[in-house]
C-alpha cells in the first residue's frame, strides 16, 4: 500500500502539484535562505551588531536561520512529516534540547574566554 506524500510547504502556505516540484520548491527556500545568511555575513549591517542575550543579533539571525534550514531538510527531504506523531517529537524535542545545550556551552565558554581577554591572565598566546 503506497503511502501519498504531503506536497505542501511553509505550513501549507505553498501547495505543489508533485514530488518533483515540491522538491524544487523546498530547494529554492533553502537557497533563498543560504543567500540571506551569505548576504549577511559579506555586509555585516551594523544595525545587527547590537548585542542581546549576551551575543550579536547577527549571530543569533545566524542560529534561527539554520535552524531552520535544518527544520525544512529533516521534515521535507526526510519525510520526517509522514511518520508518526511520537516519532517527529522524539526527533524534534531532542534536536532542541540539544541545540539549546551547545548554545549554552557556546555562550559559557564565550564568556570566559572573553573575561581572560580582557583582564590579562593570558600567560602565553596559542
Amino acid at each position: 500500500m503506497a503511502h501519498a506524500h504531503k506536497l505542501e510547504i511553509l505550513r501549507g502556505l505553498v501547495k505543489f502539484k508533485s514530488n518533483t516540484q515540491k522538491i524544487w520548491g523546498v530547494l529554492i527556500l533553502l537557497t533563498i535562505v543560504t543567500t540571506v545568511e551569505v548576504v549577511l555575513g559579506i555586509y555585516k549591517p551594523e544595525v545587527l551588531m547590537g548585542h542581546i542575550i549576551g551575543m550579536k543579533i547577527l549571530n543569533w539571525i545566524f542560529i534561527i536561520l539554520t535552524i531552520v534550514k535544518a527544520y525544512y531538510i529533516t521534515w521535507d527531504f526526510m519525510h520526517m512529516r509522514d511518520e508518526t506523531a511520537a516519532l517527529r517529537r522524539m526527533v524534534v524535542w531532542t534536536a532542541i534540547f540539544l541545540i539549546c545545550y551547545l548554545i549554552f556551552i557556546l555562550l559559557q565558554e564565550g564568556g570566559y574566554i572573553e573575561s581572560v581577554y580582557s583582564n590579562g591572565y593570558i600567560k602565553r598566546d596559542f
